[in-house]
């Protein structure tokens, strides 16, 4: 990574402590965590970042491998440990890598997703991460792959969406920014407050612009409405972003409320999430129930949702994980009733059965769900949606 000259350096350390308020007053605990692994030597690691990861006991082969990107001042285990990840990852059955920035690339430990130099493919940062990626599908035999991030982390999970589409299937931005709103430290502070307006195609060439092949990964978006460090206004371009770069309209398919905040799904391929009332930081549930998760903490904030939870859901890695019960003939264990967010939101049905329940009965129509040994049906008989 090239070295920032004096000016740019200075205009660095200001926008990684805009990033990051609490900077001078919140340390986070060195990068160790119960299960909590480094590794060395996983590439050429262009970047100089450090790779941690997180593999439950007995995972079988064939198990996506999701990369959490922390954001300012934080690192490898406050974000395992705050936002939920790992706990996920023993309940699903998948591995997750954690890249940590030093802080002599990045003075606050923000990822540089406005450096040119981190953000292209084959290059710095980005390509670092991609290098993480392919060595645990080495070691552990991973199959999918899905990157999420807070804040300086959610800027470069678009980043390598955009980059390379062609190694990961979806991604979660949280508090983050739009791929290509700044080029250079200066303009990162335009793109962070007020933000930058764009049309759609203008965001979507940026990406296209990155890499021209496909397919594109399927992406979630959450921001809160009261956050004044990234503005909420960079959540609408990134809808528009990914809405373009997927070929669909602005104009939402489902709007209804998860867990009492606004929910949008457009085409199936991107959402948003809009948490009301919530600052900067990484939505978490703090609880043992089945949709909690997540501790809070510094940027790590208790507002009664657990975004690792939905995101999961959303990029569908959370199926084939419960062994099956079988019986002599295919009759129903349980019944359940609600609307179709209702059970979604409980973890019956995953996005796409959400999507075509929604479509069938209407998403404020309550009806029955039944269980049965494959799993919940809308068919008493047990036959599949």
């Amino acid at each position: 990574m090239p070295a920032l000259r004096p000016a740019v350096a200075a205009l660095a350390a200001a926008l990684t402590a805009a990033l990051a308020t609490a900077a001078l007053t919140t340390t986070a605990p060195p990068a160790r965590a119960a299960g909590l692994q480094e590794v060395t030597g996983f590439g050429t690691n262009p970047g100089n970042l450090q790779m941690f990861r997180y593999v439950p006991d007995g995972l079988p082969p064939d198990r996506p491998v999701v990369v959490a990107l922390h954001g300012c001042t934080q690192n490898a285990a406050s974000y395992a440990t705050g936002t939920g990840w790992t706990k996920l990852a023993d309940q699903w059955r998948f591995s997750v890598v954690f890249p940590q920035q030093r802080s002599a690339n990045n003075l606050n430990s923000c990822f540089n997703w406005f450096e040119p130099g981190d953000t292209r493919r084959g290059a710095g940062e980005a390509l670092s991460i991609k290098q993480m990626v392919d060595r645990v599908k080495q070691d552990v035999k991973a199959s999918s792959a899905y990157v999420s991030g807070l804040s300086a982390g959610g800027a470069m999970t678009a980043v390598m969406l955009a980059t390379y589409p062609d190694v990961f299937a979806g991604g979660g931005v949280v508090a983050g920014l739009p791929y290509g709103c700044a080029t250079a430290v200066a303009q990162a502070f335009g793109c962070m407050n007020p933000g930058v307006n764009l049309t759609p195609a203008q965001w979507g060439d940026k990406v296209r612009a990155a890499y021209a092949g496909g397919p594109r990964p399927k992406v979630s978006i959450w921001h809160g409405t009261a956050d004044t460090t990234v503005v909420p206004a960079n959540a609408g371009e990134l809808v528009e972003q990914w809405t373009d770069v997927h070929g669909t309209d602005q104009t939402p398919d489902v709007s209804d409320t998860v867990a009492g905040y606004p929910h949008r799904v457009y085409g199936g391929v991107v959402e948003l999430y809009q948490i009301t009332g919530m600052g900067h930081g990484h939505p978490v549930d703090p609880g043992t129930g089945p949709t909690q998760c997540g501790t809070a903490g510094a940027y790590v904030l208790d507002v009664d949702i657990c975004s690792a939870y939905h995101l999961a859901r959303f990029w569908g890695i959370t199926t084939g994980t419960t062994p099956t019960t079988t019986t002599s003939t295919a009759q129903p264990v349980d019944t359940a009733t609600g609307t179709a967010t209702q059970h979604y939101v409980a973890g019956r049905i995953g996005v796409t059965d959400y999507n075509t329940l929604g479509a069938r009965y209407g998403y404020t129509t309550a009806f029955t769900l039944y269980r049965c040994p494959a799993g919940w049906t809308d068919k008493p008989d047990c036959s599949p949606i």
